[in-house]
């Protein structure tokens, strides 16, 4: 495995059988690693990185934000993610049925009891999501499974640490992340794409790039996109 130095940051080289150059910031501990083609030249690969220098600087600090947040309380003034929107949390004391409202663009309101621990603020704030996700993945599997001429038997959502989605090809069963409810609309549909189409060919070989290319034509912007955050 190869590295290169910018200043005080280490970066992995990876040489894949690829047309383009990839860049990735990965959690926790804001690793970097450029995807590079076999044959490049190592000072083309750093010149590279040096022109993505405050780039990498910028993705790094989200990264050290986002980790700082991870560990949620639910109290007003804590950033919250959906649709690829951040949204600020205020939480709102009732004795009316715990719910969560978007106001506008940019307030999450969750309604609780003033006695409501983190534990069930959060299980308040996660069924919001879940349902929501719900309405959102529906409708798009039914316009993907029109697309590629298969039929899902059953799909579910469920917290996954490594995945965005899964697929059982034997039992046309599809997993999906709950954190997905956070992304951009266009990176959930890229997913149930993805996930659709290993229905049609089960391994991520040249027929199955093949589908997506036609497809979805830009899906490796989408991936770059989805994966600066791995969940």
């Amino acid at each position: 495995m190869e590295y290169i130095s910018i200043g005080s940051l280490s970066i992995e080289v990876i040489r894949k059988n690829i047309k383009n150059i990839h860049l990735r910031v990965y959690p926790p501990d804001c690793r970097v690693q450029i995807s590079a083609p076999e044959k490049m030249e190592l000072d083309s690969i750093r010149l590279f990185a040096i022109t993505k220098s405050s780039w990498i600087k910028k993705k790094q600090q989200e990264l050290i934000d986002y980790s700082r947040q991870s560990e949620r309380e639910y109290v007003s003034g804590e950033n919250h993610y959906f649709k690829g929107k951040r949204y600020r949390l205020k939480v709102i004391f009732q004795h009316n049925e715990p719910h969560v409202e978007l106001q506008g663009n940019q307030f999450m309101v969750l309604y609780v009891r003033r006695e409501a621990t983190i534990e069930r603020r959060a299980e308040i704030v996660k069924d919001w999501y879940r349902n929501r996700l719900k309405e959102i993945i529906e409708p798009l599997i039914s316009k993907w499974e029109k697309c590629l001429d298969v039929t899902v038997e059953n799909w579910e959502l469920k917290q996954m640490k490594t995945l965005w989605g899964s697929c059982n090809q034997k039992n046309k069963s599809i997993l999906f992340n709950l954190e997905l409810a956070k992304k951009p609309i266009h990176c959930i549909e890229y997913i149930i794409a993805h996930e659709l189409t290993h229905l049609v060919e089960r391994n991520h070989n040249e027929r199955f790039l093949a589908l997506l290319d036609v497809n979805i034509p830009n899906w490796r912007i989408i991936k770059e996109e989805l994966n600066e955050f791995i969940v």
